[in-house]
C-alpha cells in the first residue's frame, strides 16, 4: 500500500506492515511445537464373557489408541514388553492383543517422538480363556 503526497511517496504504511510481519514471525518462531503423543488407550472385550473378567489368555482383542499425530506409528506394550507397532488411521491406531497368561496386565501406548511425559495405560485382569472361534469363554 503506497500513499502519495504530491510527488513524494509515504512509506509509513509499508514500515507498519513490515513491523507487523516481523512481530508475527517472532511470535511464531518462539511458540512451543506440539509433540505427537498417544492420549488414550482402550481394549474392546469383543464377544468375550466371564464371571470375573471379560479378557482371557489365548484370546485376541482389539486395542484402540487415540493419538494427536495421525502419521507417527504407535508402540503398544503389555507389562513393559512391546507387542505391536501400528500406524494410525486418522486419530486412532488399532492393534491386536493376545494375552499369553492369566493375571494382571498393564497396556501402555507410546508414540516414539512424543515430547511429553504422558503415557496412557489401562490395567486389566486376564483369566483363563477358551477361544470358541467367534468369542472367548473366560474362567477364573
Amino acid at each position: 500500500m503506497r500513499m502519495t503526497t504530491g510527488n513524494r511517496e509515504s512509506t509509513r504504511p509499508l514500515i507498519a506492515v513490515g513491523a507487523g510481519c516481523a512481530a508475527l514471525a517472532a511470535t511464531l518462531l518462539t511458540m512451543p511445537t506440539a509433540a505427537a503423543t498417544a492420549t488414550r488407550i482402550g481394549v474392546e472385550p469383543s464377544i468375550s464373557f466371564g464371571s470375573a473378567t471379560n479378557y482371557g489368555a489365548g484370546c485376541t482383542y482389539p486395542v484402540n489408541v487415540y493419538v494427536d499425530d495421525p502419521v507417527t506409528p504407535v508402540v503398544i506394550y503389555d507389562n513393559g514388553v512391546a507387542f505391536a507397532v501400528v500406524r494410525p488411521s486418522g486419530a486412532i491406531a488399532t492393534g491386536h492383543w493376545t494375552p499369553a497368561a492369566p493375571g494382571e496386565h498393564r497396556l501402555q501406548a507410546i508414540q516414539p517422538n512424543a515430547g511429553g511425559d504422558v503415557v496412557p495405560y489401562v490395567d486389566l485382569t486376564v483369566g483363563v480363556g477358551l477361544n470358541s472361534g467367534s468369542g472367548c469363554i473366560v474362567t477364573h
